[in-house]
């Protein structure tokens, strides 16, 4: 008997490619289960990714997929709304896919407040093309490219976020799988920019070389050092030092941008 979210996965492509340990497939199945909750229309519905270990998640899945360009997913996904509107567009990228090469279409996407779900995979590290640092990659970590450790601040991509316009902001972790599942839920039925970080682990190019362990002991980590939004709150700065938020961050209504354009064709059109 088919389990009620085999349906949103193109089965024949399973196993998947993901090194033993890595997290992605949690936060693939997270994803699937999120729209196995809203039954979610596959025909109505697009997924797009860029490039890197998280992007090829979108393969695994049983809508239209787009498996774009390093970093430019979101343009795709931009193109795609505003040509059909009424269509579900979830985006899928990783941390360097997003915040690097992806950074400017990020905070753009972000700026215009259009309806688009996007799930950023952060493993805080380049995982598929050789282990160098991302712009998330936590000061003082180890990778191919900072072999005497990064100097760089990461980023805190909620508050990148926030900043650049995004009017529904998230992250959970592969831990938390059950948290990751109704954040995805709530961004996608959220009119606007949703954005949702997933916090995954890469034991063979980060865990490795920063010592942290297995697979397992990166689920661990995860655990003992993510803090509810609703407990971060009775905590001091102190109390909170190498630790990170999860849950729903933030959430506000603004204009969205495809609405926004067609009142601008109407006008143009003198209809209104």
């Amino acid at each position: 008997m088919q389990n009620s979210t085999e349906k949103y996965l193109r089965t024949e492509k399973l196993p998947h490619i993901w090194c033993a340990g890595c997290g992605n497939g949690i936060v693939l199945g997270a994803m699937v289960r999120a729209f196995d909750k809203m039954d979610c229309d596959q025909n109505n519905t697009v997924i797009v990714s860029g490039i890197g270990c998280s992007s090829r998640a979108a393969g695994y899945m049983d809508f239209n997929t787009l498996h774009t360009t390093h970093g430019r997913a979101l343009a795709f996904a931009t193109g795609i709304k505003m040509a059909k509107p009424n269509i579900n567009v979830f985006v899928i990228m990783g941390d360097g896919d997003a915040t690097a090469i992806g950074g400017n279409h990020l905070i753009h996407a972000a700026r215009r407040n259009i309806d688009l779900t996007t799930i950023i995979f952060n493993n805080q590290i380049y995982g598929m093309t050789g282990g160098q640092y991302s712009p998330l990659t936590p000061l003082e970590s180890i990778a191919t490219t900072a072999p005497y450790k990064t100097i760089e601040r990461n980023f805190d991509l909620p508050e990148l976020a926030k900043a650049a316009g995004a009017t529904y902001i998230a992250r959970s972790t592969t831990y938390h799988a059950a948290m990751l599942t109704n954040l995805i839920v709530a961004g996608a039925t959220h009119k606007g920019f949703s954005l949702i970080e997933a916090v995954t682990a890469c034991p063979v190019s980060f865990g490795r070389r920063n010592k942290m362990g297995s697979g397992y002991d990166m689920l661990m980590w995860q655990k003992e050092h993510a803090v509810s939004a609703e407990k971060a709150k009775n905590l001091t700065p102190e109390e909170m030092q190498e630790k990170f938020v999860i849950g729903e961050l933030y959430k506000t209504n603004a204009p969205e941008y495809t609405e926004v354009y067609d009142r601008l064709i109407e006008r143009a059109q003198g209809k209104i």
